[in-house]
């Protein structure tokens, strides 16, 4: 029988994040990397456990939705709407970030470049109230970790916390670019993953692009 996350697991996780360390955490498709997406410290020491080059954008994640959509307020009614249709679920969204926020996961193309941003369907950490920075938990360019044990020992031996929730479904979330679906309703599948592009069409009520 897989491990299950509890409670404990989900306050140790948040705890983690809040102080400033890096946990290996098993998100709803892969094992993951994360950390406090304002903590510079904490940005440089993930991307050091990867071998990331410093200067590639990385997404922003929520485990609850409703908090992903009170901090981003401010985006418009229709790729709001976009977000709520496509999440939780294994997808991240690109979405226009005039505000810039979360620089350090933006990356260096400055104000106005896109976020990245996952709501996965974790609800063992769903009492997690913390937004963290994320990357998938292997080096880069390396192959993703479906379990534990596929990530690689020295990630799992440096990070700060390691969480254990079994065998996990091993693809890679969908990327989709939403950065025009509120002026003009096109929308793009980046790269596609766990969620086939016919189905992000069902969901966005879209049959290719108007």
């Amino acid at each position: 029988m897989s491990p299950a996350l509890t409670a404990a697991d989900a306050d140790a996780f948040a705890g983690c994040i809040e102080g400033g360390g890096v946990a290996v955490f098993p998100a709803d498709t892969v094992y993951g990397l994360a950390c406090d997406p304002e903590n510079a410290d904490a940005v440089a020491k993930l991307y050091a456990l990867k071998g990331r080059p410093a200067d590639k954008p990385a997404a922003v994640m929520w485990f609850d939705r409703e908090r992903a959509l009170e901090v981003l307020a401010d985006l418009p009614p229709r790729t709001r709407a976009a977000v709520e249709a496509l999440t939780p679920g294994p997808v991240t969204l690109l979405l226009p970030n005039p505000a810039d926020r979360f620089p350090l996961a933006a990356g260096p193309a400055g104000a106005g470049a896109a976020l990245g941003v996952r709501v996965p369907d974790v609800p063992a950490l769903g009492g997690a109230p913390v937004v963290v920075l994320q990357s998938s938990a292997n080096h880069a360019g390396g192959p993703d970790a479906r379990t534990l044990d596929a990530v690689p020992a020295d990630i799992r031996r440096r990070a700060d916390l390691v969480l254990d929730a079994g065998p996990l479904p091993g693809t890679p979330s969908t990327v989709i670019d939403l950065q025009g679906y509120e002026r003009t309703g096109e929308w793009s599948v980046v790269r596609e993953g766990a969620v086939a592009a016919a189905e992000v069409a069902r969901a966005l009520g879209i049959v290719g692009r108007p």
